[in-house]
């Protein structure tokens, strides 16, 4: 409920401020990934980080098709 003197926030504000957010949360998260590249703390192999590397992007590729309005392929074999 509004009180006197506010306006309700619009969607495109609303979009803004939580999209803000999440994007910042989801780069200080990457950021802090990237700290374990640090060899005399982790051991790791190339596959084990090309499969974290290719769970990133197939999560990324999805989020970014559901901001494709009206640009579904049609099925094809």
């Amino acid at each position: 409920m509004e009180k006197a003197g506010e306006r309700q926030e619009t969607r495109a504000e609303r979009f803004r401020r939580i999209a803000e957010k999440r994007t910042n949360e989801i780069i200080k998260k990457l950021s802090l990934l990237g700290n374990c590249s640090n060899k005399s703390a982790y051991e790791y192999t190339e596959q084990e980080v090309g499969r974290i590397f290719a769970a990133i992007e197939k999560e990324m590729k999805h989020a970014r098709a559901r901001f494709t309005f009206g640009r579904r392929k049609a099925f094809k074999f």
